[in-house]
């Protein structure tokens, strides 16, 4: 698992990554209509934009996406499942090589992706692609690690079972990283979210994660196991909950 490409990790993932991973608050979308010029004739270049979850916000908001994203199983799901939008189009690029026109986008966005990227080449594709004038928004869920006895026990399940975890979290991007990213003043934003799972979907959620082994892996079977008992320890009314901060940081 450690030695795929970021690109491929998610490959035997989709199906879960659809049905499992959390959307992002509809907050987003005023933050940037009211601070950032954000309207429903704007065009985004979404980067890194797996299944289209945050390709999806922008389209419900009347925008015309561009959906970069290098992994083919991954794009094929976006756009079995938003195909029906007009303004919405599929690419086949990379988030360091999107394709995309010179100064074609008024915002670039990478939601849940950019600890993925190569910062510098990243950063001159956004010089590239962006209109004058242009906005980046990075985009994160952030798990709440300490809130609560579940998230806790769900935290060492995932420093216990992933060889990788630790090293591919996307909270190594600090503030220092996002700094020598934006190269200029950028602004933090934090909005709450938060999902809500029985058994299977708390199954789905830890499955879709690229750290998670897959069946097959031995370690797979008793991660399940060591899941079903943080379920039967912490649930109430056969719930759990995932509380997230939903940190948005928005620069030239």
């Amino acid at each position: 698992m450690t030695s795929l490409a970021p690109t491929q990790r998610f490959s035997d993932r989709v199906e879960n990554y659809v049905r499992f991973r959390p959307g992002y608050p509809q907050e987003i979308v005023t933050l940037l209509r009211e601070n950032y010029g954000l309207t429903g004739d704007a065009v985004i270049a979404d980067l890194g934009s797996g299944t289209g979850i945050s390709t999806a916000l922008f389209l419900e908001a009347g925008c015309t996406v561009h959906a970069v994203e290098p992994n083919r199983e991954m794009r094929e799901a976006a756009e079995r499942l938003l195909h029906h939008h007009a303004k919405f189009h599929s690419v086949a690029g990379s988030a360091e090589a999107t394709t995309l026109p010179d100064h074609c986008a008024d915002f670039v966005v990478a939601a849940q992706a950019f600890h993925w990227f190569d910062a510098k080449a990243v950063r001159q594709e956004c010089d590239r692609i962006l209109k004058p004038g242009g906005w980046v928004v990075l985009i994160w869920n952030e798990r709440q690690l300490d809130a609560t006895p579940f998230l806790r026990a769900y935290e060492t399940l995932l420093l216990q079972f992933s060889s990788d975890y630790a090293t591919v979290r996307h909270e190594n991007i600090d503030t220092t990283k996002l700094a020598q990213f934006f190269k200029g003043p950028h602004v933090t934003h934090t909005f709450a979210n938060a999902q809500h799972f029985d058994f299977a979907g708390l199954k789905g959620r830890l499955l879709s994660s690229s750290y998670a082994p897959a069946a097959g892996d031995l370690r797979h079977e008793p991660m399940l196991a060591e899941l079903q008992q943080i379920f039967d320890d912490h649930h109430e009314d056969g719930r759990v909950t995932f509380s997230y901060d939903t940190k948005v940081h928005v620069g030239h």
